[in-house]
């Protein structure tokens, strides 16, 4: 019986000169923390963080992430208003959406509600059917200049959005 243990602790050391035995996993950077509503969840009501947020179920009500990402996965829908620093839409939105920094509406995405936002790109097959508002990224002091040349544009903003709904 010595003889078997002794032919055991051989086969315990072979794992052992695996060079990736006993190495930890190295991360090379921290990872980005992101909460995740799963694919079965339904959330009634307000969600706020500041962690970037994966849907894939169903929010109705409110949801305010100033300064993070909320992502909108194939799966999520979401009936409710979002103000965020990113959007990124692969699901249904139907509600208005006020970012900071950028909306991102992707083939499969879909998107009822009011857009206002400093840069947004659309793909081709999405669906966008509310009014878009791009903010210039300019300081304060052209704030005259801005509204003027926001309400300029409006007239010319309306028909690109029928025209787009018409084609969806």
């Amino acid at each position: 019986m010595l003889q078997s243990s002794d032919s055991f602790n051989p086969k315990a050391a072979s794992p052992a000169s695996n060079p990736n035995a006993y190495n930890p996993i190295k991360t090379v950077t921290a990872p980005v923390d992101q909460a995740t509503i799963g694919r079965t969840l339904y959330i009634k009501g307000e969600v706020s963080g500041s962690e970037a947020l994966y849907i894939d179920g169903r929010i109705e009500g409110k949801i305010t992430m100033p300064e993070s990402r909320v992502t909108i996965g194939r799966n999520g829908k979401v009936d409710a208003s979002i103000q965020a620093r990113e959007v990124v839409v692969m699901g249904k939105v139907t509600g208005n959406i006020e970012c900071s920094d950028r909306v991102d509406i992707r083939a499969e995405g879909s998107v009822h509600g009011d857009i206002s936002t400093s840069r947004i790109s659309v793909e081709d097959g999405a669906a966008l059917k509310g009014g878009i508002q791009v903010r210039s990224s300019e300081g304060k002091h052209s704030e005259g200049k801005h509204k003027e040349a926001q309400n300029q544009s409006k007239p010319t903003e309306a028909p690109k959005t029928m025209a787009a709904t018409a084609s969806a």
